[in-house]
This record gives C-alpha cells, structure tokens and sequence, in this order.
C-alpha cells in the first residue's frame, strides 16, 4: 500500500500544522467557554425595594428579582456608589472617584466631560480580548459615550450632552443609536431598554461568534418617580411606620444631619410634603419598580429560549439607594447611611455559583470590575482599587480581609479632590464630603469638614439612630476604624487623606 508520507512518519511541516491546528481548537473551544455577562444597572433603587431583601416593607413583590436571589447569591451589604455620575464613573475605571482622572462636570448641569487618554473605561480591553461590548439605556459620564472605542454596540440617553432633557427619565427621551443618528423615543423607557436588549440577546446587531457584555442601564425609578400607566393602581392601602428620625431632633448625629428637615407634620402627625403624604410618595416609588421586574423576567426567557442563559453571568445592581423620610431625608441619596445609599447586589449563574445564598459581607461598587475580569479569564488593564469578589461568590461565608471603603466627593473627581474646598464648595447638598468604611458589622463616617465622626453598630442598630461615635467606651473602636480608614485611603491614593479636617471629639 502506497502512502504519500515520507518513511519515518509525519514530516515536520505536517506535525507543526496539526499542532497549530490544535492550538487554534483549544482557544477556539476556551472562547465558547467563556461567559457573557449581563449586567443590569437600576437608578436610585434602593434594597428596600425588593423583596428579597428582609429589610423590604412586606407588601413588596418583586418576583423575578426574588427568583435571581434564589438561583444566585445575595449580597446584605453592598455600596456602588454615593451618587448617579460617581457610581458609573467608578463601573467603567473600577476607581473610586478621587481615582477617576479628568471626569468633570461642565456646562449646564448634567453637563460633563474626560479626557479617555487620562480616564481609559475597561470595557475597550474587553473589546481587545474578543468581547462584544454593548451598552443599552441611560449614560451618564461624559458627552463622550465610548461608541466605538469602548462599545461594539450602543443604544444611548446622552444625559450629559442634552442637558434640556435630563429629567426625561421615562418619556421623551434623545435616543443615539450607534454613535449616530438622534431619535425622541416613543413609548415607557424601562420597556423599550428591555426590548432593546431583548433584540440583542437574539443576535440582533451583534456577532453571536463572540461572548458578550451587555451594560444594561435602567433610568427607573430615579425621579420623577414615573409608573408604567398599567402599574398605576398596585400597592392601594399600603401602610408603614413612619421611620423614627425623620423629624429633629437627632441625638448624636453631627451638625449637618441635624438640619436635614424635608418634611412637614400634616394630619394626624404623620409627615408630608407639599400637601402629600410620605405614603404617597413611596407608594409611587415602588410602582415604579415593578416595570423593572417584568423586564428582568423577559430577559430571562430570552436567555432560556435561545439556550444562553447556563453559560451567562448575571449582576444585578444600582447606582446607590434612595431614602424616604430616613433621617429626614424626601427622596435623596448622596448621605452615607444606609437608607440612602446601599444598594441591592445579587449574581447569578446557576451551575457555576451556590444558589440562594447569602453573603454578609459589606462589598462595594469598586469590586464588581475586577470580578468581570476574573470571569471573563481577561487580566486587569490597570491596578483597581477594587478585590475580585470570586472567592465570596464562591463561598458566601468565607473570610474577606478588605474593609469596603467609599468616599463622597461630590462633583469633584480625580487629583481635583486633592485639596478639600472649604465652606459650601465641601457639600454636595445638606451632605459634606466623606469618608465612608464598613468592616463587618460595624460603619464608620468621617466628615471632611470639622464635625462629628459617626459610628454604627449595624448589627444592633440596622437604622443608625446611635451614633457610638460620641460615647466613650466606644472610642477604641472608633480610633481603629479611623485608622483603618486613612490607611485604605493611602493604599489607594487619595491625595486628600493627608490634608482632612481635624476630627471634632465629643467626650
């Protein structure tokens, strides 16, 4: 039997090629082995709301957020940012915001802009790896929205670049599509992002060779607090406790929390505002969630049914909270207490991850980039001041070594943050910048202005009403924690934490 190979075997020529063709297999069969990652973005949607989360009024219902908790892992404590523009800025450089360089705020508010020289967003480094980056619904960092740089596919409210429409959350917005052509959007904008993504998923506008990230940024229910119309009669007789320091006085609390007074006593002493009552408000608050839900609920299906859904990654998560009369606050965020800022967390990837669990471990928005990265098998572009969350995920109770640390800067970013304004330019509002840690079951806060610090027990006062800051058997827990606090802020290079009001002692 004749054989066109040489005698001796395979020639050298003929084995490099199977060799090749072995390696192009293996990245090949990696490549399909690696997850996409649907991340879903919420505004203003504090954990209250869902009812997986104890801390929820019992009349919420959100099921399909309850049905993610339950194919995944619940985070207790999680703190993404302490506002709307800081929070993204921080997802798209895994920096705090004294880290985000060149981010500013300019022009007509929300006007904003960076230089991506200075200011790189890691999604680019996806894209470089073989991702396909998509982003779907509000931006809010920068008129420059990273469309092809950064993202493969974009469907975007430029926030920032139409600044006459900012407060077009739900109706009316300016839609870009793909870096170009600008459209009023027609229709309820949680529904239209949903469909959107929805498109997608399915392969709609994307090359299904390669796994995907898909940043999917709900406006809901950020202000005007607007209900899809089918949602409008839900939650009808709902009653609460009116949260108990929402009128001064604030025993403990600092001086500029004892000012925050946005509500009034109407009938019967039970608090309003303008001539509504603070039912009304969270009532509307929560319908406005419930489109959200409905939403998450079809994107599932999606994933099912075009068999997706066991090899995706799921975050679900918001910019910060948002608080309803909890230490006198009427729809705000910003402070650094709970009720305002902690956001509900919850990853899902059934197969890969526990199922529902979860994690008593407070974590920050700072954390979730490096995460990404550790899934998607890519390395970190540049040093993050975040910790991959793998080994949390992976073991909800394990032991975590990092404190989580979040400042409030207000508008300010990067080495702007260097030098601490005095008097009004230190506010973002009634809140002065901070310094914030959590470390177990403890919170510690440090004005940057000369005032109180604050410390909470959050185990035995989940409301932050007793400010152990100011009792002396306290203090060897306060000077840890402080200490604690400025050597994260070292470690990650705050140019202000050399330079920080002197603490004002109260014993």
């Amino acid at each position: 039997m004749s054989s066109s190979l040489p005698r001796g075997g395979f020639s050298k020529r003929v084995v490099l090629s199977f060799f090749i063709a072995g390696i192009l297999t293996a990245l090949c069969a990696a490549e399909s082995e690696r997850p996409n990652i649907l991340f879903i973005y919420t505004d203003d949607h504090s954990y209250r709301t869902v009812s997986a989360y104890p801390q929820a009024y019992p009349w919420v219902k959100t099921p399909t957020i309850d049905r993610l908790a339950r194919e995944g892992v619940r985070f207790e404590s999680a703190y993404i940012g302490t506002w709307c523009m800081p929070s993204r800025a921080t997802l798209l450089t895994g920096h705090h915001q004294f880290g985000v360089e060149s981010m500013r705020m300019e022009g007509p508010y929300p006007g904003s802009a960076y230089d991506p020289d200075q200011c790189p967003f890691w999604p680019k480094t996806f894209r470089d790896n073989g991702y396909f980056t998509a982003h779907i619904g509000k931006w809010h960092t920068g008129v420059d929205t990273g469309y092809g740089r950064d993202w493969d596919f974009q469907i975007v409210w430029n926030r920032p670049r139409y600044t006459q429409n900012h407060q077009n959350y739900y109706y009316d917005q300016p839609i870009t599509y793909q870096g170009g052509e600008t459209k009023e959007l027609n229709g309820y904008s949680t529904d239209q992002y949903t469909d959107w993504a929805i498109d997608l998923i399915k392969g709609e506008g994307r090359d299904e060779e390669k796994p995907w990230y898909l940043w999917l940024c709900y406006g809901a229910v950020h202000s005007p607090f607007t209900p899809a119309d089918r949602h409008m009669k839900e939650y009808a007789g709902i009653d609460f406790d009116t949260p108990a320091d929402i009128f001064p006085m604030r025993p403990g609390k600092p001086d500029w929390a004892q000012k925050i007074n946005a509500w009034e006593k109407g009938p019967g002493g039970r608090p309003v505002w303008r001539g509504r009552s603070l039912i009304s408000y969270v009532r509307q608050y929560h319908q406005g969630v419930l489109a959200i839900d409905e939403g998450i609920n079809r994107l599932l299906a999606t994933l099912e049914e075009t068999g997706q859904r066991k090899n995706t990654l799921i975050v679900f998560t918001s910019d910060q909270g948002l608080a309803w009369g909890q230490h006198g606050f009427r729809g705000t965020k910003v402070a650094p207490y709970d009720a305002t800022i902690r956001s509900p967390l919850i990853v899902s990837f059934p197969g890969r991850l526990p199922q529902g669990a979860v994690c008593p471990t407070p974590v920050g928005g700072v954390d979730i980039v490096p995460t990404f990265f550790r899934f998607a098998g890519i390395e970190l572009p540049w040093e993050m001041h975040g910790n991959d969350l793998t080994p949390l995920l992976e073991n909800p109770n394990a032991d975590w070594p990092h404190p989580m640390l979040l400042t409030g800067t207000g508008r300010m970013y990067g080495s702007d943050t260097n030098v601490i304004p005095k008097g009004e330019g230190a506010f973002h509002g009634p809140v002065p910048w901070y310094v914030m840690l959590r470390e177990g079951r403890y919170k510690y806060i440090r004005p940057l202005i000369e005032d109180l610090e604050e410390l909470y027990d959050l185990k035995a006062d989940p409301e932050e009403l007793d400010n152990l800051a100011v009792k002396a058997e306290h203090r060897e827990t306060l000077e840890r924690l402080r200490a604690t606090a400025i050597a994260e802020l070292r470690k990650d290079g705050a140019g202000f934490v050399d330079s920080m009001p002197p603490v004002r002692e109260s014993w």
